[in-house]
């Protein structure tokens, strides 16, 4: 089983709408004990990519 990726730092990013701290959507954060491991995979791939977007758009603040 893999892991969540929380990091404990639940704010949203209102330009997103994902979570400045796992970088998960809030679908993402409700289903995540229901998805399949392949489901986790595939987010959890997504997610280095979207805290970069994050911290790259002016403005950003930072999530860590």
């Amino acid at each position: 089983m893999i892991d969540t990726p929380c990091e404990k730092i639940c704010v949203v990013d209102p330009a997103s709408g994902l979570c400045r701290g796992c970088g998960r959507s809030l679908t993402e954060i409700e289903r995540w004990t229901a998805y399949s491991d392949s489901e986790r995979r595939r987010v959890m791939a997504e997610l280095p990519g979207r805290l970069d977007a994050m911290q790259t758009r002016p403005g950003a603040a930072s999530h860590s």
